[in-house]
């Protein structure tokens, strides 16, 4: 018998006990209903949780280039511009750019939150693997896949005023009330509401589920220092007195510490995820379940009747918990935290599992055991900050499209990387007498810590992105629970100039900020300054570290961002004091935090399925997707349902395949993010077999850039019953991964 058949047992011997009297139907999985005594359940809003407004979006048109794009041109998936919109290679644009609208900034943040996680161009598969016109059997149509339907905004609160997550109910209007189900989607990244919305949001309102998006307390969170405004619930931007409880995130500073602190460092800004002294990250499987709770609350308030008010609950209602990255990782631990069975299936792409332990279990490849593996995000974003740029110039890291290069900006970047691989040796923290020397020793290093030789050629666009000093400044800080005035490690928050000085936010920028940004430092338009570099505060691809008086990505405030997580002195190994730089009691309280965000591995027999991309060097397999697996086993043994789906020649950003160089090596994941929801979905309703754990080799496209269209041949499916040389097992109590 399957999920959904015992589901439906249940509710039917519930139903048939409260006719005759005896009870009063349970509610909304244990948050969205009760009774009251009366015999008669009522539909009851989870706590905490406030509804902001309930929208109707007809979906009547295309709107792809009509500036003040209203509600009712408007749907749930596309903003109103369809599949030809979210192709376009320019967002749409606002009648008045310095004051947009809610609707407008909404259409926008659907726009750029979609082709942020995707990749929109046709070669790569938008339009014909996947996309609004592609339905949910997988047929291409000529439409533009606009989905009607309600959309139901709230957020929700710990009562200290402090707490904001937010959430988007959406139900299409194909949803059938005789079939019901739920797809939770957390976002990924630091992405606000809508960043699940081309994962979670597109499979669910396309199978007509209703769908719960979140951002699990993340989200575009900007707050302006200078002027002491914020963004609002809906993306428009206020004074913090003006926008009162609708206030998104504002720092938990007086006016006359925010007077004094612009006065050192003028025309800064703060991040909600970095500090909200919340570390949210704690609560990403809680307030995904209260997302999931919320939804089945907004389907008894859409069509529930004085007879029965709570129609929908979560023993007669389907519910997928689907995400990627951070949202993946959301979705996994709010599987370890449902003890009530409100969620039956869980779908994570490439998640970041905070693994607790290297102890009792292991991962082979080929039958080789692997050294470096289960490491926390914290642990392996600073040591790769450390050494990825030195690592990038080693001989097999080496990429040769000049056009990939110019447009990350890394040929402009290797003098200062040269810089880096002498500072590094000069602290002893590298060895050998050259650059190619020292490279490779970088690269060893990296290897040894969980990388693979698949991120080999990766690890140069991570440095030239950003990514780890991104996360190095960002996570440390969260996990601190620092408020903004610390500026931790010397570094704080700006938008900055083509040198990397700071400058003074751009007003278009920060008015539209909640349809553009992804709640990270990236530039959009927060970036981290470091406030000590020589000479002057610069951006970290700027810095000119103190110690070192050269332009080498400003190695101290590295080096002080590793050692507030592992409480010693990164280059020398002495125990940090209260005296050191940083002090012991700042990484005491990072690696509490540390300790509060680590996964329990406990799924409860839940059937999940993890996707990963083997090529993966941001989310590195080692340290998550195949360690989460082999911890899972370790802990739940013969009751574990957990699958792994591990394919080749995808890595974590399918939004960057259009970019030369990518486009010939690498394929898209989603496809199978969405193959594990529709076999994930075919269990639960139909009993369907789940696909064995296995690796799927995929054909990268290959040719030179532009690379041909992608193919069907160049992604194939998720095999039911994989080759032998594809198949994942355990060997005793490792995850034994073929080559």
């Amino acid at each position: 018998m399957n999920r959904k058949t015992l589901k439906l047992a249940k509710a039917s011997r519930l139903a048939t006990v409260s006719a005759m009297g005896a009870i009063a139907l349970a509610g909304c999985g244990g948050g969205g209903g009760g009774g009251g005594g009366s015999g008669v359940a009522t539909n009851v809003i989870p706590d905490g949780v406030t509804q902001h407004s309930v929208t109707v979006y007809a979906a009547t048109s295309v709107a792809a280039t009509t500036p003040g794009s209203t509600a009712a041109t408007q749907d749930l998936l596309t903003g109103g511009i369809g599949k030809s919109g979210l192709g376009a290679a320019a967002a749409p644009a606002y009648a008045d750019s310095l004051n947009p609208t809610a609707a407008e900034l909404r259409r926008n943040a659907l726009y750029s939150n979609y082709r942020g996680i995707l990749d929109p161009s046709a070669g790569g598969g938008y339009g014909s693997l996947y996309g609004p016109n592609v339905t949910a059997s997988g047929t291409v149509t000529s439409g533009e896949g606009l989905i009607p339907g309600r959309e139901y905004l709230a957020s929700l609160d710990d009562g200290t005023g402090r707490k904001r997550v937010v959430m988007a109910v959406q139900v299409p209007d194909s949803f059938d009330v005789a079939n019901p189900c739920v797809v939770v989607g957390p976002s990924s990244g630091s992405r606000g509401v809508y960043g699940a919305i081309g994962t979670a949001g597109e499979w669910g309102l396309k199978h007509g589920c209703a769908v719960a998006l979140t951002d699990a307390g993340k989200g575009m969170g900007l707050y302006d220092m200078t002027d002491d405004t914020v963004n609002k619930v809906d993306g428009t931007r206020a004074t913090r007195t003006a926008a009162g409880a609708l206030s998104h995130f504002a720092a938990n500073i007086t006016d006359a510490a925010r007077a004094t602190y612009n006065a050192l460092f003028p025309n800064r800004l703060a991040l909600k995820q970095v500090h909200s002294q919340l570390n949210p990250e704690k609560d990403w499987g809680s307030d995904t379940l209260v997302a999931a709770r919320y939804a089945l609350y907004v389907l008894n308030d859409r069509y529930g009747t004085a007879s029965e008010p709570v129609k929908f609950r979560a023993d007669n209602t389907i519910v997928i918990a689907g995400s990627a990255s951070n949202g993946g990782a959301a979705v996994l631990r709010a599987g370890e935290l449902d003890s009530t069975g409100l969620i039956d299936g869980i779908v994570a792409s490439e998640p970041v599992a905070e693994m607790p332990s290297t102890f009792g279990y292991g991962i082979t490849v080929g039958g080789t055991p692997v050294a470096g593996y289960g490491k926390q995000l914290a642990d392996f974003v600073t040591y790769g900050n450390l050494y990825q740029p030195c690592a990038a110039l080693a001989a097999p890291a080496a990429l040769a499209e000049a056009t990939f290069f110019n447009y990350m900006g890394i040929a402009g970047m290797t003098a200062r990387a040269t810089a880096r691989c002498d500072s590094l040796a000069a602290k002893g923290l590298v060895t050998g007498a050259d650059t190619a020397a020292r490279s490779l020793d970088a690269l060893a290093k990296l290897r040894a810590f969980g990388w693979t030789t698949d991120n080999d050629q990766m690890h140069n666009a991570h440095y030239g992105l950003g990514n780890a000093a991104i996360l190095s400044a960002m996570y440390p800080v969260m996990y601190g629970r620092f408020p903004v005035l610390d500026n931790v490690c010397n570094t704080s928050f700006a938008q900055v100039d083509a040198t990397g000085s700071v400058i003074a936010v751009n007003p278009v920028t920060k008015a539209t900020g909640f349809a553009v940004g992804n709640g990270t430092a990236n530039g959009s338009p927060a970036t981290p300054v470091y406030n000590d570099s020589f000479g002057g505060a610069k951006a970290w691809q700027f810095a000119v570290s103190p110690s070192t008086g050269v332009a080498d990505f400003g190695l101290d405030t590295a080096l002080c961002q590793r050692a507030l997580v592992t409480g010693v002195d990164t280059v020398t190994g002495a125990a940090l004091t209260a005296g050191s730089y940083p002090t012991a009691a700042q990484s005491a309280a990072v690696r509490a935090g540390i300790n509060e965000v680590r996964i329990n591995g406990d799924l409860h027999g839940k059937p999940t399925i993890i996707v990963a991309g083997r090529s993966d060097a941001l989310v590195p397999v080692n340290n998550n997707s195949r360690a989460y697996v082999a911890f899972n086993k370790l802990l739940e043994g013969a009751g574990s349902k957990v699958r792994y789906v591990e394919v080749t020649n995808a890595q974590h950003f399918d939004t960057f395949i259009p970019l030369s160089g990518w486009d010939t090596r690498f394929v898209p994941l989603h496809p199978y993010f969405n193959q594990s929801m529709d076999a994930m979905y075919a269990f639960l309703k139909n009993g369907t077999a789940l696909p064995p754990s296995q690796v799927v080799r995929t054909t990268p496209r290959g040719g030179v850039s532009p690379a041909p269209a992608i193919t069907a041949t160049n992604v194939p499916a998720i095999s039911a019953a994989p080759a032998a040389g594809n198949q994942i097992g355990f060997t005793g109590t490792s995850l034994a991964i073929p080559n």
